[in-house]
């Protein structure tokens, strides 16, 4: 089918597309030296321990070559950049809005996360740029033992399961993102769930790249302990600038034996962003751990989540979706490392390319020898509306056990000059009548995704659609 030319109603992106003056505390300048890493350190009075850690991943950074690989990276300039930037008020996480700087207070509140926290989310973490400026957590979670700050605070107020975990799930030689983060990382979530506790209501965190040519390095450290319980629910966003931002966060997560873990992200970066992200967790005997990550935004992602099944019994459900419109290359996966007997995974994929935008599968699905008895499962789907737009799949099997059970199945279609027709007998327009198909290619993804987050999802492709975003 030709692409459409339909007239779309207009819609505002001004939620997003805003910035405020650029006012910090603390900023570097641009580039990064071993000076500049030393400097990030001493500022946040680090152990010698994860200077030392930030030391190492730096000389590798430096090392290590530049993928070659998917998306051409060429363009990057990292000394373009600035790798900290932490604004005012960010001397201590605020846990009051009253008490924030009001240009930060209304960014947020243009985004609706008090909104989120008053009304369903039992706590609620905001970066903005290097800085964490606002956490908080019911304090019914406190009382369970429940751990939620940022990872900042969480070096300095428990050490002792920060060293534990810390960089052991990515190590900081594991590729040149991960690298570079372990070198700058400033920010980001930590969690802590006691042994048998559910965390009954879900915990969310923000964030936001506000000034131009700024990295964000967040790193994110979730732990569920033996039989605990937890839904940590992530948004991302970024206003336009002519120029590019990076983005290379680092997520680790840690899935002791029973317990169960889901992460849920939509991202929704402006299209001069670089969106380089390392997301990996490590499931012990018995444990779930479940991805529900939403890809939009950004001028190029490259995202695989990924499982690695230690444990025997241990499971993995990945589901992701990708959208890319004009000037977008979304290259998004999972992987799946079967590790242990008797484990399972179930990887479903969901893509959506318009005018001319580009989307990719990249997946790993491996079977170690002596990992018998596993169950794995890989669903691609593509939707390409028009004749200028691309999807490519890149899946690698794996298999060293003959006692395993693998599917793979991977569609492409596009919207029927029909289904439109018959959507349009019944009273809709034509844009209208190519949005209910998208929503309902996307339903299995949206479905998971809590109330305000499906909503907003169905917004944002409606945003797409018009080419408001970006």
């Amino acid at each position: 089918m030709a692409q459409s030319t339909a007239e779309f109603s207009p819609l505002d992106y001004t939620r997003y597309d805003f910035k405020n003056p650029e006012t910090y505390k603390l900023r570097t300048a641009k580039g990064l030296t071993r000076e500049i890493v030393e400097q990030i350190s001493d500022w946040k009075k680090e152990p010698d321990w994860m200077r030392e850690y930030r030391l190492r991943a730096f000389e590798h950074f430096l090392q290590r070559p530049m993928p070659d690989w998917g998306p051409n990276l060429d363009e990057i300039d990292f000394d373009a950049y600035t790798y900290y930037a932490a604004p005012l008020g960010e001397d201590a996480p605020k846990k009051s809005w009253d008490d924030l700087p009001a240009d930060i207070k209304n960014t947020y509140e243009r985004l609706g996360i008090p909104k989120a926290e008053r009304e369903y989310f039992g706590g609620v973490g905001a970066q903005y740029d290097s800085g964490t400026v606002y956490h908080k957590i019911r304090e019914d979670l406190t009382a369970k033992g429940i751990l939620f700050t940022d990872t900042d605070t969480a070096v300095q107020e428990h050490p002792e399961i920060v060293r534990k975990y810390f960089g052991k799930v990515v190590p900081y030689n594991d590729n040149k993102f991960a690298a570079l983060n372990s070198a700058v990382w400033s920010g980001g979530s930590f969690v802590y769930i006691p042994p048998g506790v559910d965390c009954q209501i879900p915990l969310q965190a923000y964030f936001r790249i506000n000034a131009k040519n700024v990295g964000q390095f967040e790193r994110t450290l979730i732990i569920a302990d033996k039989g605990a319980k937890v839904h940590y629910v992530e948004g991302c966003t970024a206003p336009i600038y002519s120029t590019d931002s990076l983005h290379a966060a680092v997520v680790e997560v840690v899935a002791e034996p029973y317990s169960k873990i889901r992460y849920t992200t939509v991202q929704n970066w402006s299209k001069n962003v670089y969106n380089l992200v390392t997301k990996r967790a490590v499931a012990w005997e018995n444990a779930l751990v479940e991805w529900v990550d939403g890809n939009m935004g950004s001028k190029i992602t490259m995202k695989y989540p990924s499982v690695y099944l230690k444990g025997r019994g241990s499971r993995a459900d990945i589901l992701s979706v990708a959208f890319a419109s004009q000037g977008q290359i979304i290259d998004s996966g999972a992987k799946a490392v079967h590790s242990a007997p008797d484990t399972s995974s179930k990887i479903i994929s969901k893509s959506i390319a318009i005018r001319g935008g580009q989307t990719s599968y990249r997946g790993l699905l491996h079977v170690a020898k002596g990992a018998t008895g596993v169950k794995a499962a890989v669903r691609c789907d593509a939707l390409l509306p028009d004749e200028v737009s691309r999807s490519d799949t890149y899946p690698y099997n794996e298999i060293h056990e003959e006692d395993a059970t693998i599917t793979h199945e991977a569609v492409v279609g596009k919207i029927g000059e029909e289904q439109i027709f018959y959507l349009m007998s019944r009273g809709l327009s034509e844009s209208d009548a190519i949005h209910l198909i998208l929503m309902g290619f996307l339903a299995e993804f949206a479905k998971e995704l809590p109330v305000d987050y499906a909503l907003e999802l169905n917004r944002l492709i409606q945003l797409e659609m018009t080419g408001a975003v970006g």
